[in-house]
């Protein structure tokens, strides 16, 4: 498997951010085509970045084109300002430039969740994440491989406060042998394990990974 095009979206992100240079040091792609909001820090001789209006698809639609769509957007409530702007990054954008690769005959899908994504919930976080997760189950690709993580060892200068004081609480008790199944995950290998998902040759059509079965495979 090699002379791939990789397309992500959410690469300016702590995950997307170390995905883009996984992805551009990984002789298996060729191409790396990021759909982004702003411009990125990075740049290489594989690196394509489109900046587009996630509010009007269709004047980039024809440019998700390739083989993989890995998809790390993601805010919180304060950054997003409401309920309402929460949902439209977490779910509308993923959903429609998702729905748009597979119309466009990408092969295959990799989307970053969150732990205890369910469309039921009460709380709103998880049910817009579990909500995604079900939407994009039923779009056309030949495979889907969905993450859930918990808590995420972001860069230093991505890493958010109260992030930082939940970290050191579940360390505290992950050292007791308390909470493993919450155990901090470092961006850099939930990036490895996105990517090496797409070698697998046992992969499933569908698959969803929880924290548990991230670090395993």
């Amino acid at each position: 498997m090699s002379g791939l095009t990789a397309l992500v979206i959410g690469a300016t992100g702590a995950t997307g951010t170390e995905l883009v240079q996984q992805l551009m040091d990984d002789n298996r792609y060729t191409s790396v085509v990021v759909f982004s909001r702003r411009p990125l820090l990075v740049t290489g001789a594989k690196l394509t970045t489109h900046i587009v209006d996630f509010d009007n698809p269709q004047a980039w639609a024809h440019l998700v084109k390739g083989d993989v769509l890995f998809s790390a957007l993601a805010t919180t409530l304060k950054q997003a300002g409401s309920q309402k702007e929460q949902y439209k990054i977490d779910y509308t954008y993923q959903y429609q430039t998702a729905a748009t690769a597979a119309a466009n005959g990408v092969a295959k899908y990799v989307l970053v969740s969150a732990m205890g994504a369910n469309a039921k919930s009460w709380l709103f976080y998880p049910r817009i994440k579990g909500e995604l997760d079900n939407a994009v189950a039923a779009l056309a690709f030949k495979q889907i491989h969905i993450f859930r993580p918990g808590f995420l060892l972001r860069q230093p200068d991505k890493i958010r406060p109260m992030e930082k004081l939940g970290i050191a609480i579940i360390h505290f008790f992950n050292k007791l042998s308390l909470f493993k199944s919450q155990k901090p995950l470092p961006v850099e290998v939930l990036a490895q394990k996105m990517r090496f998902v797409l070698s697998n040759p046992k992969a499933q059509k569908f698959q969803v990974y929880s924290l548990d079965s991230i670090f395993d495979l």
